[in-house]
């Protein structure tokens, strides 16, 4: 928390309580940074399994076309 500068202070307890609230400062800082890493490297992680996904799920629908074209090609030649 950041510590209220003292009422009646001495120069040592202003600079105590600055040094306190710059390390507070310092160490919300670093974990908002730490925060960014994290959903940047999750972004682009997410981004290439949806792409590897994309690609699996092209696959299957081409050859489910495939597979309803001659199925339909097959029940044409029956009639």
């Amino acid at each position: 928390d950041l510590v209220p500068p003292p009422k009646m202070s001495t120069p040592q307890a202003a600079i105590q309580a600055d040094w306190e609230n710059r390390e507070f400062v310092e160490t919300i800082s670093t974990g908002i940074k730490r925060i960014t890493e994290f959903l940047n490297n999750f972004e682009m992680s997410t981004r290439y399994r949806l792409a590897v996904l994309n690609e699996k799920l092209t696959s299957l629908e081409r050859g489910l076309e495939f597979m309803e074209a001659k199925v339909q090609k097959a029940g044409e030649g029956m009639n």
